[in-house]
């Protein structure tokens, strides 16, 4: 089993990620993939103009690769793949991308939305949101933490 990660400084183009992903796979049955997108609104329904992801240049590269590994130890998966954006995002721009690939479908959703609500409450970033009411730093919510929850680790 595989497991990589890519911290990516730039854009994030999710169809050129699952083209790659899915190249030269034919052992497997399963690709299940994810894309999350920057929303122009908060959660509170103020306006959001722009996305800051901050990062620790060790620390958070580290933090993918461990949380892709884990999944792929934890599920029957051939392939565990994580590309996440950091820096200054956009509404309507990329932010994540997640694949794992196994040989039957439930494997596969199942480590996609597993590493989804771990990244959600572990990656190693520091989120902050700016518009036209403010600018305020951005914590995991309680349904994030209730769905990393869900999962008895």
């Amino acid at each position: 089993m595989a497991a990589t990660a890519h911290l990516e400084l730039g854009l994030l183009d999710a169809g050129q990620e699952l083209t790659r992903f899915i190249s030269g796979r034919d052992g497997d049955g399963a690709v299940v993939s994810f894309t999350g997108l920057a929303r122009a609104n908060a959660s509170n329904g103020q306006e959001v103009s722009c996305l800051r992801l901050d990062w620790h240049p060790e620390m958070t590269p580290r933090s993918l690769i461990e949380l892709a590994e884990a999944v792929a130890a934890r599920f029957d998966v051939s392939d565990v793949r994580v590309v996440h954006r950091a820096g200054s995002i956009t509404p309507g721009e990329v932010i994540v991308f997640v694949a794992a690939a196994s040989p039957h479908r439930r494997q596969a959703f199942l480590a996609a939305d597993y590493l989804m609500d771990r990244l959600k409450t572990e990656a190693m970033f520091w989120k902050h949101e700016s518009g036209p009411s403010g600018a305020r730093w951005v914590e995991p919510t309680e349904q994030d933490r209730a769905d990393r929850a869900r999962w008895s680790d």
